[in-house]
């Protein structure tokens, strides 16, 4: 999920967390707990951008990634992201189905959901993800990046948040 909305120059630009996750992964949805945990305790001063890594393991990532990308667009993108990933087991049992169902149930528009996952609209978005997340030798799901340190979450989540919010304390210190 990518955010495009710049800095105004009179404000110094905000710490980003880019966390590379795919919307079938069990382990994705165990990180869901850090990730409002740090929504909560940073706010809009640590930029937290969901980053596509669908994984071959899981063939209804890549449809996934797409669907989310529509939410954003629909304005909707991490009740979506949450919707989803708690579904991960039904979402490898219904495929675009459910990705369409989730986005009926939030209030989005289901029929352009749906054209957006035939017409492969933000292909292009999920595959940069992919190979921006393979540039930096992002393997699995979840990882994370702050402050040019990469973080696996994929073994396990372990003292990852203490770590991430002890670097993002560092970078908003240092920003002054």
């Amino acid at each position: 999920m990518n955010d495009a909305t710049t800095a105004s120059p009179a404000r110094p630009v905000r710490p980003v967390l880019d966390v590379w996750c795919e919307l079938q992964c069990p382990d994705c949805h165990a990180a869901l707990e850090d990730l409002r945990a740090l929504r909560e305790r940073y706010g809009d001063r640590l930029e937290i951008r969901l980053r596509h890594f669908p994984l071959p393991k899981h063939p209804r990532a890549h449809a996934a990634a797409q669907a989310a990308e529509e939410a954003i667009e629909q304005g909707r993108g991490w009740p979506y992201i949450e919707a989803v990933l708690a579904r991960t087991e039904e979402l490898g049992k219904r495929g675009d189905k459910l990705l369409v169902d989730v986005a009926r149930e939030l209030g989005l528009d289901a029929e352009e959901m749906d054209t957006a996952l035939i017409d492969g609209r933000h292909l292009l978005i999920v595959d940069a993800d992919e190979a921006e997340g393979k540039a930096i030798g992002v393997t699995g799901t979840p990882t994370y990046v702050i402050g040019g340190e990469r973080l696996d979450g994929g073994k396990s989540q372990d003292g990852l948040r203490a770590r991430i919010e002890e670097i993002a304390d560092r970078l908003l210190t240092e920003q002054g």
